[in-house]
């Protein structure tokens, strides 16, 4: 009969750190190289693997990234900052804290800074004041910004170094209240919901994705490709998140136009309509494929499961689907206004061919033929 794993010691410690994301949506793209003249910045290296096999993640234009002002909490708390520019026209601000202590102290923290704590206000300052000083290197800057905040909770020891199993058995409580920012202990049916999010690529780590934040069991090098694709996940959905506004608008204004009414000089108004919604389904789809193809999966399944997991969570799946079904939709009116405008031309030209005809009779009747 096999035994079952010793319970852990209650007072197990803890090392490791607590990332704060927080990405901005700033405009449609970000020239990266006029950017490295002005902050004279480093790209981000490749990625460690977890294993020895030749492949990588690979990103097709790296982002910049830079060393930013170091953020104190009223708590005294003394959080390393980063910022990572994508070309994609997404700007990322990053907030690291090194922990140390029990599973009760990092509960508490992963609650008191998911709802407590406005990070995205200090972050919002920080990237402003950034980008004020590199204006030029911003394609059609937005006049707002969305943003999404993502924590990750990286653990990278363990008191007695348990496995994956062995945490998830003993420690699912802890893990699934750290994913979901809950001091409160939350129902079977709830922990279940959020262990079920769990992956694993060797028994001594451990991910746990959720919608807001992730627990991370692994070495530095090990969760460096996580924490770079659940950037990249987030990042993704903010873009869809911005496609989807954009098109919501752009088709609240081709229904205000067709509800103008449907005479001869409102379907000439169409082909204007028509023109611009084209131009921006041409932006929307030519956008959407450079922030799908910014990253690359090379010979490397796990990091593609890993990433499937990710985007999943986080909901990009959800709005890229709303982007694709708007898309369809601005298609199908793009065509249909295309045909108002062809059938408005040509009863126009049918028309001025009745005018001619009825003055050249009128000419001829009249026994001065119209030259």
């Amino acid at each position: 009969m096999l035994m079952d794993a010793a319970p852990p010691d209650r007072n197990e410690q803890l090392q490791g750190s607590v990332l704060v994301l927080i990405q901005f949506d700033v405009c449609e793209e970000i020239r990266l190289d006029h950017l490295r003249d002005v902050f004279s910045a480093q790209t981000v290296q490749k990625p460690p693997l977890k294993h020895a096999l030749p492949s990588y993640v690979r990103y097709q234009r790296p982002p910049v990234v830079e060393t930013a002002e170091t953020l104190v909490l009223e708590t005294g708390e003394r959080l390393q900052g980063q910022i990572k520019y994508y070309d994609y026209g997404v700007v990322s601000v990053i907030f690291e804290l090194p922990f140390s202590g029990d599973w009760e102290k990092l509960v508490q923290l992963s609650s008191r800074w998911v709802w407590d704590v406005d990070f995205s206000a200090y972050a919002l300052g920080i990237a402003k004041k950034r980008l004020e000083q590199a204006r030029d290197a911003l394609v059609k800057p937005y006049k707002e910004w969305l943003n999404e905040d993502y924590f990750i909770f990286h653990v990278r020891e363990v008191s007695g170094t348990p496995s994956a199993t062995d945490l998830l058995t003993h420690r699912g409580k802890q893990i699934t209240q750290i994913v979901r920012g809950d001091s409160t202990e939350l129902s079977d049916s709830e922990r279940h919901e959020v262990l079920q999010s769990g992956i694993s690529y060797s028994v001594k780590d451990l991910a746990v994705i959720g919608w807001n934040a992730a627990f991370l069991y692994d070495t530095p090098a090990g969760a460096e490709t996580a924490i770079q694709l659940l950037e990249y996940a987030n990042s993704q959905l903010l873009e869809f998140r911005h496609y989807d506004e954009l098109l919501t608008n752009e088709l609240e204004g081709v229904y205000n136009s067709l509800e103008e009414g449907t005479g001869l000089f409102a379907r000439w108004r169409l082909a204007r309509s028509a023109t611009k919604l084209n131009t921006v389904l041409l932006e929307v789809t030519e956008l959407t494929e450079h922030a799908d193809n910014a990253i690359k999966f090379l010979s490397d399944m796990f990091s593609a499961r890993l990433y499937k997991l990710a985007a999943s969570k986080v909901g990009v799946p959800d709005y890229k689907n709303l982007v694709t079904n708007k898309v369809q939709t601005a298609r199908e009116l793009y065509h249909f206004m295309v045909d108002q405008f062809n059938q408005s031309r040509a009863f126009f030209l049918e028309l001025t061919v009745v005018i001619i005809l009825i003055i050249e009779l009128f000419y001829l009747f009249r026994g001065h033929p119209f030259k």
